[in-house]
């Protein structure tokens, strides 16, 4: 399995690529949100060979979304999102403008991830982790033979997903790190929804959020 990471959009969002030997692909949290950004995607995709089948999100935050009608207009492939997101795709316009980002029409969602337990292309099958606190239906897709997991904005390098905005959740997003992506195993690779890409070895080791709840200096509802 190979991964790409693309940065886009304003909030600095990391989209992947992610394919097999197939060249089938799929991309992950499509964030690009103009023209020059989705010619840039589009030419990655291209220049490849590669044959997406899928446009699959960790959660439904615009800066994570910008890009997916793109792709379903583009390559006519489904988008997969819990639907437990559905309302922050309603309310993307209005989340955008905060942020002074202009969001056009969002997709709709033709797999709910709340009804499988993975996804798949190629030889490949991404499992879907239930891992809810940064939003609702927010999941992770972890590779097992690749040890790598796409973790949207529940775990970054050394830091944890906001959960103030609606949906949010600190216990739940605690839950999800510390029962979830932790028990994955040190040697994991992480790939984030912003920012470098880690290990879970290395979260347990020098994440602070991670570190006060396994030394018991800070604890969340179980």
């Amino acid at each position: 399995m190979k991964v790409a990471s693309l940065q886009f959009n304003p909030i600095c969002e990391n989209t992947y690529v992610v394919w097999d030997d197939t060249n089938e692909c799929v991309v992950v949290d499509a964030g690009n949100a103009d023209d020059r950004e989705n010619a840039r995607l589009r030419e990655f995709i291209d220049s490849r060979g590669l044959r997406p089948v899928m446009a699959v999100n960790t959660h439904g935050h615009f800066d994570h979304t910008l890009g997916v009608q793109f792709l379903k207009e583009t390559y006519g492939i489904p988008f997969a999102l819990s639907g437990k997101d559905r309302f922050l795709l309603e309310n993307a316009a209005a989340s955008g403008s905060i942020f002074g980002v202009k969001v056009g029409a969002m997709p709709a969602i033709d797999l709910d991830l709340d009804t499988t337990d993975e996804v798949r292309f190629g030889n490949t099958a991404l499992r879907i982790l239930r891992t809810p606190g940064h939003t609702p239906g927010h999941v992770s897709l972890y590779a097992p033979q690749a040890k790598v997991v796409f973790t949207g904005d529940t775990l970054f390098r050394e830091s944890i997903g906001r959960t103030d905005l609606p949906g949010g959740d600190y216990s739940w997003i605690m839950r999800s790190i510390l029962e979830q992506l932790v028990p994955l195993g040190d040697e994991v690779q992480v790939c984030p929804g912003h920012g470098e890409a880690t290990t879970i070895g290395h979260e347990t080791l020098y994440n602070p959020f991670v570190v006060e709840v396994l030394n018991g200096q800070v604890h969340y509802e179980r």
